[in-house]
Formats: C-alpha cells, sequence, structure tokens
C-alpha cells in the first residue's frame, strides 16, 4: 500500500508539471496570436489609404495568406496556432509586397526541410521538434519582428526586415543540422566541447547550415529585384551574425532558465535587423 501510494503522488507531481506546461505554452500561444494581431492593426492603422479592403491586392494577399496556411499545416510545418500566426505573417508580407512573401516561402522551406533531415537522431538525442509542429509562439519569436517591420515599413524596410528573415532561416538551418550530422560541438563563451543540441552549442556543420540559410534568404530576394547586390550581403551577413548572438543568449540566459527559446529567437532576429541597420 505504501509502495502504490507513492506511486500515486509521483504520478500526480508529473501529471501536474504536464498541465502546467500545458497552460504555459497556452498563454504563450494567445500572446503571440495577440502580437501578430497587433501587427495586422498597426499596418491598417498606418497604410489603410495606401491598401484598401476592397482593392484587388488586398483580395490577392488574402488569396495567398489562406492558401500557405493551409498548406504549412498540411505538411506539418505548424499546428492551428502556429497556422493562424503564419497567416498574419503572410499576409503582411503579401500585401506589401510579394517578392516579401517569397522570402518568407523560402524561410518556411528552410526550416521544414532543415526540421525533418536527421529526425530518427534528433530522437535519439531527444532535441527533435514535437511532431504536431511549430506552435504560434515559435512562429511568432521567428517571424514577429520582420512582420513588425513589414506592418511599420520604415526607410529601407526590406533589408532590414529580409535580415530578420535572414536570421530565423539561418538559426533553424543551424540547430537542426547540427543535431542532425555528428560531429563537435563546442560552447559559444568557453569552446568546451558539449553534447549536441546543447544551449548556446556551436559546430561546423551548423555554422554551414547558418550560412546557407541566410543565403538563401537574400538570393530569393536579389533574384526578385527587390534588393542590390550590396545590400543582399548586408542581409548575409546580419543574419548569421544574428545567430552568434542566439547561441551567446542560449549560453548566458537559456541555459540559468532566465530565457526560453522562443525569446532567445525573437531577440536575435531583432539583433539581426539592428545590425542591418547599422549596415546600410
Amino acid at each position: 500500500m505504501r509502495n502504490r501510494g507513492i506511486f500515486a503522488a509521483s504520478t500526480g507531481l508529473a501529471l501536474e508539471g504536464t498541465l502546467q506546461n500545458s497552460r504555459q505554452f497556452r498563454v504563450a500561444d494567445a500572446l503571440a496570436l495577440l502580437f501578430a494581431a497587433a501587427n495586422l492593426m498597426i499596418f491598417e492603422w498606418l497604410h489603410h489609404a495606401e491598401f484598401p479592403v476592397n482593392g484587388g491586392r488586398f483580395l490577392t494577399a488574402l488569396g495567398i495568406t489562406a492558401g500557405f496556411a493551409v498548406l504549412a499545416w498540411f505538411v506539418g510545418g505548424v499546428n492551428l496556432s502556429g497556422a493562424l500566426a503564419g497567416s498574419a505573417v503572410a499576409f503582411l508580407m503579401a500585401i506589401r509586397d510579394l517578392r516579401m512573401f517569397l522570402a518568407l516561402l523560402v524561410v518556411f522551406a528552410v526550416t521544414l526541410l532543415a526540421t525533418r533531415v536527421g529526425y530518427a537522431r534528433k530522437q535519439q538525442l531527444r532535441t527533435a521538434e514535437p511532431v504536431g509542429g511549430r506552435t504560434a509562439s515559435q512562429a511568432m519569436a521567428n517571424l514577429g519582428i520582420a512582420a513588425l517591420i513589414v506592418a511599420i515599413a520604415p526607410q529601407t524596410w526590406p533589408v532590414l526586415s529580409l535580415a530578420a528573415l535572414a536570421e530565423a532561416a539561418a538559426d533553424t538551418g543551424s540547430s537542426e543540422i547540427g543535431m542532425a550530422f555528428p560531429g563537435k560541438t563546442f560552447l559559444i563563451t568557453t569552446f568546451q566541447v558539449v553534447p549536441a543540441g546543447m544551449d548556446g552549442g556551436i559546430s561546423l556543420f551548423g555554422t554551414l547550415a547558418a550560412c546557407a540559410g541566410a543565403a538563401a534568404v537574400a538570393a530569393a530576394a536579389l533574384l526578385s529585384n527587390l534588393i542590390t547586390l550590396p545590400q543582399a550581403g548586408t542581409i548575409v551577413v546580419a543574419g548569421f551574425v544574428g545567430t552568434l548572438v542566439d547561441s551567446l543568449l542560449g549560453a548566458l540566459f537559456e541555459r540559468r532558465g532566465w530565457l526560453n527559446n522562443d525569446l532567445v529567437n525573437f531577440f536575435s532576429t531583432a539583433a539581426a535587423a539592428a545590425l542591418a541597420w547599422t549596415l546600410i
């Protein structure tokens, strides 16, 4: 009877912890959806005269957004909340400039591909993404800064927004590819060898993937004539440096529990956009 009571108590504590984590995720997703809605309202407030609701551009963007959300959910890239948040970002990109939406598609493709590569090894490391897809909080942590810049549209907004998108693609590629392939992983602050997947860890394969991810976003914008070649270089540099900021925040704050992964991603994309602003 005593052993049964201990088992019941431990099971109850585990269930309580699971429910608490579930509530935290729901709150984070709700806040992310509010942030996505705020971006839409900011855009409407600042640019309603340029993009009327009954205009063809608005309807085109709406159709593209619906298709993107359904596709992202269908392939398992996002769950329902992630699809809703992603659709807000997609709408802003599509109505502002379809070439920005193309860059967003590149980020989505890089994220989806990098997540699927070496999935069995990531499961062994217990670092694989959940099967249900990314949530609203994860989507806005990676795309929220880019969406906000598009909504406000300051001077040279395409470069700043693309730098944030490049960081998102580079960071996801770095972490996912770094875990997928065997190799030494070093803590960015001390260069001590650490297990793959540890916060603040960097590796050769991950670094190469980061460069490739940032370059893919810049190349898509360059080929669509959204930016110039020098601006493409700025985006690649800012995106890559943003991943280093991500690793530093992970080593210094996330490992100690002072920041979670979503906040680290959010601040890293903001750092990439800020660096791009100083370089142009």
